[in-house]
């Protein structure tokens, strides 16, 4: 028996419903249209992170003097607000024009170059006067054409992944001082012009992929420097498909908060434990740009077992006393692919299915800020052992409760026995409404119907057919006085309102 007190533990905003919509310029295009319409229809996600994409906007004129074209940057910027959407800003690439050195252009997709042949230029600026001048005219552009007011509740970070070479400095090898400074002295230019726009907008960095020695050395450069930094923003992925394949990963929620630990030790020892965190992308696993021809085990991206993964990585980050501002997903490999269900890392298949994953967003999505005790809290178990109930049980100031919950074994790819629960409240709901959504194999989940009928090659029924199926819709409506049973089965998700 699971048992839900009236008793509120915690205050907890929502940050888990974010995510990182790529590649940016699909804005432009219907397809990318249309993810985000159904996103802000849904309410699945209330904040988006994006590339500036400067390579777009700066240039030079005859004279070697900077000039400035807003115009692709206003149509996606103006395509989000209109949406409701609000924004986490990652200023980069970097334009060619004012890069100091050709060293090395990455692609950072599955094909050998990015959406629309515009690769990476990984070079550092060639002075960083010239990058602070365009991160202040930006930022002033911004400001102008958005208002001040919403762009201070906005988020702006410098560039993406300068850890590694895949982002900055291709060329230079991992964990060199030589790559900490050309970062920092970019971040210092990234704040000081927008500082210049606007003394109030929230300024952030290093977005860090994975490298400690170059987060540790950040942290004191800046301290050292007295360099302003209103959160602190870094990847959150539980494992790679190298381990999968090697079979020295697992699929385990848990497993992705311990990764990040020493990250977190090390901003503590650093002076920056009080600085929000931002999980500016997140994934059961890397690679987003991966899928099953790269590791066959990444096919549980299209299956429950991401739903339920997303659910107890909420649970483990409300319950871990981190400071984290925000989650967001990756929604790399969009535009690479082929068919609908080849395990990559996104919301929707290619014919516009949704995925467990989209609607454990949505489901999430309900949950309400008053966190409250249940019975099956874990205090003090390691969390990896064994298959488990997590729930996070919620409540709102007017009585209504959600109370999402996930069932399945530490490490999810290990099936775990299937069993019945009951849920109950200490408070008498006897007299409200119940309502029961669920994904499990055998409810709102469009890849195991297909695998069900032995559907390959779609037609166009069959498509139908999936993405009626993928819809979300309660399972059951009862009155209070109706047992809750659940039956839990591998890798399900479950939400329970009572209103």
């Amino acid at each position: 028996m699971i048992k839900v007190y009236n008793e509120v533990v915690k205050k907890q905003k929502n940050f888990w419903n974010g995510c990182l919509f790529h590649p940016t310029d699909a804005i432009e295009d219907d397809w990318g249209k249309r993810i985000l319409d159904q996103i802000a229809e849904d309410g699945a996600c209330h904040t988006v992170r994006i590339y500036t994409m400067f390579e777009d906007i700066v240039s030079l004129d005859g004279d070697g003097n900077l000039r400035f074209d807003f115009s692709l940057s206003d149509l996606r910027m103006d395509y989000l607000t209109e949406k409701g959407y609000n924004l986490l800003l990652a200023y980069g690439g970097m334009p060619d024009c004012i890069a100091r050195e050709d060293c090395g252009k990455s692609s950072a997709a599955k094909g050998k170059t990015r959406y629309k042949g515009k690769m990476w230029n990984t070079s550092p600026p060639k002075t960083p006067e010239i990058w602070e001048e365009v991160c202040y005219q930006y930022t002033k552009h911004i400001v102008e054409r958005y208002g001040v007011e919403r762009v201070n509740g906005w988020y702006c970070q410098c560039f993406n992944e300068p850890d590694i070479p895949t982002f900055f400095m291709a060329n230079e090898p991992l964990d060199t001082m030589r790559r900490v400074e050309e970062y920092v002295s970019m971040y210092e230019g990234f704040v000081n012009g927008i500082r210049r726009a606007g003394t109030s907008i929230a300024v952030g960095g290093p977005t860090l992929a994975q490298s400690m020695f170059f987060l540790e050395n950040f942290l004191k450069a800046i301290k050292e420097k007295n360099l302003e930094i209103n959160y602190l923003t870094m990847h959150f992925y539980g494992t790679d498909p190298a381990y999968l394949n090697t079979g020295d990963g697992g699929v385990s929620a848990w497993g992705n908060l311990d990764r990040q630990r020493p990250k977190i030790d090390i901003i503590k020892k650093c002076g920056f434990g009080d600085t929000p965190i931002i999980a500016d992308e997140w994934g059961a696993s890397s690679m987003g740009f991966f899928n099953k021809d790269e590791c066959k085990f990444l096919m549980f991206r299209e299956t429950e077992i991401n739903a339920a993964y997303f659910v107890r990585f909420i649970y483990f980050l409300i319950r871990s006393g981190l400071n984290i501002k925000n989650l967001l997903i990756c929604l790399s490999g969009q535009h690479e692919m082929t068919e609908d269900f080849s395990g990559f890392r996104n919301f929707f298949t290619l014919n516009f299915i949704k995925k467990p994953i989209y609607n454990a967003y949505i489901l999430a999505s309900k949950l309400h800020e008053n966190v409250l005790r249940c019975s099956t809290d874990i205090l003090t178990a390691h969390p990896m052992q064994g298959d488990e109930v997590t729930v996070i049980p919620t409540k709102d100031d007017n009585g209504k409760y959600a109370v999402l919950l996930c069932y399945g074994e530490g490490n999810f790819l290990i099936p775990a026995e299937d069993k019945e629960e009951t849920l109950v409240f200490d408070e008498d709901i006897s007299d409200k409404t119940v309502t029961i959504w669920c994904i499990d194999k055998a409810h709102t989940n469009p890849y195991r119907l297909a695998q069900k009928m032995g559907w390959n090659e779609l037609t166009q029924e069959q498509i139908e057919i999936l993405r009626e199926e993928g819809n979300l819709k309660p399972i059951r409506v009862c009155k209070g006085d109706e047992p809750i049973t659940l039956k839990l089965t591998a890798g399900a998700t479950f939400l329970i309102t009572v209103e």
